[in-house]
């Protein structure tokens, strides 16, 4: 993800209202690893700023989600998650916790059978390996 100066010169660009608010968010974005929800990011960004509504937070996710900055997902997690990471990868979900990571996997070319695509244009493709994470692996004592 670009700097958070950097999504303020965009988000202004782009013809949309810059506050201290949305500066706020892009500030907890920049180089979360942890895919958050909106819950997630409202959460720190009301600790700093207690006015700030949830609606504010949705608000700005899905512009910078419009305007190619983040990735909204959906991981079968209950919420929809957000990524800053806009590079081509792949992700791993605890079911146990519902952490989320990224991953990098050589995955081969594969053909798509014609037929069964009739009328379908693949425009991505993300891989989502489901299992455990460490600590939710670890025996209980």
């Amino acid at each position: 993800m670009r700097s958070p100066s950097d999504l303020a010169d965009a988000f202004r660009s782009s013809g949309r209202k810059l506050t201290p608010q949305r500066e706020r968010i892009f500030r907890v974005l920049h180089d979360n690893p942890t895919h958050p929800t909106a819950e997630a990011v409202h959460a720190e960004v009301v600790a700093d700023m207690p006015s700030v509504s949830l609606r504010t937070v949705y608000s700005t996710l899905h512009d910078l989600a419009e305007m190619g900055e983040l990735v909204q997902l959906d991981l079968g997690t209950g919420s929809s998650r957000f990524d800053p990471n806009v590079s081509e990868h792949h992700h791993l979900v605890c079911d146990g916790c519902g952490r989320v990571q990224d991953v990098d996997l050589a995955v081969p070319a594969f053909e798509l059978d014609v037929d069964a695509a009739r009328g379908f244009h693949v425009d991505a493709t993300q891989i989502v390996l489901r299992g455990r994470c460490i600590t939710c692996s670890e025996p209980v004592a």
